[in-house]
């Protein structure tokens, strides 16, 4: 029999399907440059009346009760679950993430995403304010004033999520964005839409009402812009890069529509002479592992002590020439490709111009020899200066570049010489100096010898990495407006 033709996706909103007016574009394997499927070209005009409809869904969900709101995130979680392996094949076709990855950070953090919200969508929303005493004035006469604030649903909100992870970082803020009561215009990246339309499908058979979550597509920016800047969008949440985050930032400023910013990050991993140098390797070395580098929050650029210097070079030059590269189904991966040929190519320019500059190639800095696919090897670039290129621009690849220190001030301060600050990782056994040189960092959040999360803790980025905090009840606080009610007693 001949191979299937790749599916042709429909656009979603309003509760129903609707054929894109600009066509259909492929959808491409970055393991395989095969085609997994075709996504929609929405027009601006299709956006338009996406964001509409949107308008209209949010009324009646807004008004739905949190115990019904909480009831469709938990259907949603099931469904999602009893479906795992189906959409965890077409997530990891079109990430090019390892099987392994595909099932557990992706299908799997999105489901627990989703029951972590149908929690969310109970928590109180009401917070009773200590009552005041107040002098009397021209406008009210003194006495004791209550006082109460109330969290309300911002409106629509229009979702722009990343590549590397565009299953988990979709529920990451549709979630909590529904449990609130509000609407969501969805809009993936380009690059690997297709499994969001298999989640927008999940809601739907879980019961979420017409308009509450809509989807649009397209390969190009207008798409975007149009979703951010619809009169019907009340907030903006965007994970991406900075300069395509700042071109956002501004749009939405001009209409002062709520924003939530996770931009780019270049993360300080300080390991001082005395850390756990195995353990720091290994959680370094997941630049490596998780999606090829293509994580904003990976330590990417490392500050060494010069008493651990050669050694840590050690574990992770041979950390990197250890990992298999290659196809992603095979269980024995650890490395699979970057999203694309011409984001391999910018890689590889990023190595290029660390190796003009001055800096050492320790480990990696060749294409891996494989027929189809757009690989990068694990690339280990010693030597460093902080002024270089690949060490203050966010390359987004499996590349980590190391730069000497001497003592704890240098090392803050090395780490702080950064337009960047979304997560810094610090190595130390002295718990102390730890917790000391983490509370000095410019960054949103601070890993304490591990690069793991707290998904309760609140995240978000300093500087250029962003703007605003979610996970756990942040993100509910994120998603809302607060509303202050008072009364005189």
């Amino acid at each position: 029999m001949p191979p299937a033709e790749p599916r042709a996706y429909p656009l979603l909103f309003g509760g129903e399907q609707h054929e894109p007016e600009l066509g259909h574009y492929d959808v491409i394997n970055p393991a395989t440059e095969e085609v997994v499927g075709r996504a929609p070209e929405a027009s601006v005009a299709q956006v338009a009346e996406a964001a509409r409809a949107a308008r209209e869904g949010q009324r009646s969900w807004s008004r739905t009760s949190p115990e019904e709101r909480a009831g469709v995130l938990a259907r949603a979680a099931d469904i999602l679950a009893a479906k795992s392996a189906q959409v965890a094949t077409l997530a990891q076709a079109e990430t090019g993430a390892t099987m392994g990855v595909a099932k557990a950070l992706q299908v799997g953090v999105t489901v627990a995403r989703l029951r972590r919200y149908a929690a969310g969508a109970l928590e109180p929303t009401d917070e009773p304010i200590a009552p005041q005493v107040t002098a009397p004035t021209a406008l009210a006469a003194g006495g004791l004033v209550n006082a109460i604030a109330v969290r309300h649903p911002v409106g629509v909100v229009t979702c722009i999520t990343s590549y590397n992870n565009p299953l988990a970082n979709t529920a990451g803020k549709v979630a909590p964005a529904l449990a609130m009561g509000n609407s969501v215009l969805v809009k993936p990246a380009p690059q690997n839409p297709l499994a969001v339309f298999e989640l927008a499908e999940v809601f739907a058979e879980a019961g979420l009402p017409p308009g509450a979550f809509n989807v649009v597509t397209g390969s190009g920016p207008e798409v975007g812009q149009a979703a951010c800047e619809a009169p019907e969008v009340n907030m903006v949440s965007f994970t991406g890069s900075t300069s395509v985050g700042t071109r956002i930032a501004e749009g939405a400023g001009r209409q002062m529509k709520r924003q939530l910013m996770e931009l780019g990050g270049k993360g300080a991993a300080l390991v001082f002479d005395d850390a756990n140098l195995k353990a720091a390797a290994g959680g370094i070395g997941s630049v490596f592992t998780f999606y090829s580098g293509q994580i904003c929050t990976a330590p990417t650029r490392v500050l060494a002590q010069r008493g651990i210097y050669d050694e840590l070079i050690g574990r992770l030059g041979g950390l990197a020439g250890a990992l298999q590269v290659g196809d992603p189904l095979d269980p024995a991966t650890v490395v699979g490709p970057v999203i694309s040929a011409a984001h391999r190519e910018r890689v590889e320019g990023y190595v290029a111009a660390g190796r003009d500059g001055g800096a050492e190639l320790v480990a990696g800095g060749e294409r891996p020899d494989i027929d189809r696919g757009f690989y990068v090897a694990p690339t280990l670039l010693a030597g460093c200066r902080n002024d270089m290129r690949v060490a203050q621009e966010e390359i987004f690849g499996p590349v980590i570049v190391v730069i000497p220190f001497d003592e704890e001030e240098e090392a803050i301060a090395l780490a702080n010489d950064s337009m960047f600050g979304l997560m810094d990782y610090v190595f130390s056994a002295d718990t102390a100096r730890a917790y000391r040189v983490a509370r000095r960092l410019e960054a949103g959040g601070v890993g304490v010898n591990t690069v793991g999360r707290n998904m309760e803790a609140p995240f978000g980025g300093f500087k250029y990495s962003g703007v605003g905090r979610d996970c756990g009840s942040y993100a509910l606080e994120a998603y809302s407006e607060l509303q202050g009610i008072v009364w005189p007693s």
